[in-house]
């Protein structure tokens, strides 16, 4: 009998034990089964910023390998639903900006990833820029912030057809009219510039409510139909819009700092095109985040957070710096442009702005729409602006 009973005691106690390791593990960010494959959708283009540190994270756990592809904003959530519903997990973890996870906010896609998995991300908040840490707001918890650009809205124009650019929505207005078809952006469900340019002008215009697209942006709403009547047509994307720009067809478009910066730095857009700002504007920032869709079992969910762990460390934020794609980049305080590569280094000071600091330093902040004011947003621009021009 008192074999019996400490040969049960001691199964117990190894049992414990066991558990107590596989906590702890789990804790620690080591759930690393063998030959994980983890399938990354990116949607808003942070893939470019951080498929380095997504090669040094596999460098370090040759089991986990990873496959990439793309999907635009408006349809994936939909893709998402589908596969949830029919109880398949064919998409792990999603890269995208507001678009899609206002989306997916919205139908309840996501996992929660905070506070429920605090302990794989200890101080994260507390490690974001403050502007960041705003940003990470948006997230409802469950999305984490992973670059971070103080985007616009800004104008880009090509100087020799463009000698005084305008400084204000009249003159961008006046000067669209006097020339037809010239100006261009993209859908702003599915472009960074088209929503920093939608969510700027209610604070450029004195608008009601710069947080309520619906109720407080009568100015916005009428300026934009306006604007509309001297536009040929929407792009269904920002790659679009630049490759017009660039190659002569417009003569100017809104863009972003990164937006800017990367397709001079790529030759897309002729390196001598000229930023632009309005007079007394607002930065409306930019962020992408990275997504969990419910559903994962939770041995492949343990390691998905491990990478999103891996992609917010200093020394993997710092490769975010990237060739100006989403300038600056990192999301993450104490992580300054000497620590990226030096091709980084060198594509930023060679097409980089002077202005910029100086923007960002001297000019208001402010967080873009919540993720139900946005889908708003969207839905209402497609609706009642873009609706016969978009394509």
């Amino acid at each position: 009998m008192k074999t019996s009973t400490f040969a049960a005691a001691r199964g117990r106690f190894h049992r414990a034990r066991a558990v107590v390791a596989v906590a702890l593990c789990a804790v620690a960010g080591f759930v690393h089964a063998q030959n994980v494959t983890v399938n990354v959708v990116d949607v808003g283009g942070a893939l470019a910023l951080l498929q380095d540190a997504i090669e040094n994270y596999k460098s370090k756990n040759p089991n986990v390998k990873f496959t990439f592809t793309k999907a635009p904003a408006p349809e994936l959530p939909g893709k998402l639903k589908a596969m949830q519903a029919a109880g398949r997990a064919d998409i792990d973890l999603v890269l995208g900006g507001l678009d899609i996870l206002s989306a997916g906010i919205e139908q309840s896609l996501w996992v929660r990833v905070l506070p429920d998995q605090a302990a794989r991300f200890p101080g994260v908040i507390g490690n974001y820029l403050p502007e960041a840490a705003k940003m990470q707001e948006l997230a409802r918890d469950q999305a984490l912030a992973v670059v971070f650009m103080p985007a616009g809205p800004l104008l880009e124009y090509n100087p020799d057809k463009v000698k005084q650019p305008p400084t204000t929505p009249a003159e961008l207005l006046a000067w669209c009219k006097a020339n037809p078809n010239k100006l261009i952006y993209a859908r702003p469900a599915n472009s960074g510039p088209g929503r920093a340019f939608l969510m700027g002008l209610p604070y450029l215009l004195g608008d009601k409510d710069p947080k309520d697209p619906v109720n407080g942006w009568a100015k916005t709403w009428a300026y934009l139909k306006d604007l509309n009547s001297c536009i040929e047509y929407y792009p269904g994307g920002t790659a679009a819009t630049m490759r017009e720009f660039g190659e002569g067809s417009r003569d100017m478009t809104v863009s972003v700092t990164g937006w800017d910066i990367n397709p001079r730095a790529l030759g897309v857009v002729p390196k001598n095109y000229k930023i632009a700002a309005f007079k007394d504007f607002t930065w409306v920032n930019d962020t992408q985040y990275m997504m969990v869709p419910k559903g994962l079992a939770a041995e492949k969910q343990g390691v998905v957070f491990d990478v999103m762990a891996h992609l917010l460390q200093p020394a993997q934020q710092a490769l975010t710096y990237d060739k100006g794609y989403f300038y600056p980049g990192p999301a993450v305080k104490n992580v300054p442009l000497s620590m990226a590569p030096k091709e980084s280094q060198d594509v930023i000071r060679e097409f980089g702005r002077a202005e910029y600091a100086e923007w960002i330093a001297n000019r208001p902040h402010a967080q873009p729409l919540d993720s139900q004011s946005l889908v708003k947003a969207l839905r209402k621009w497609d609706e009642e602006v873009g609706a016969q021009k978009t394509k």
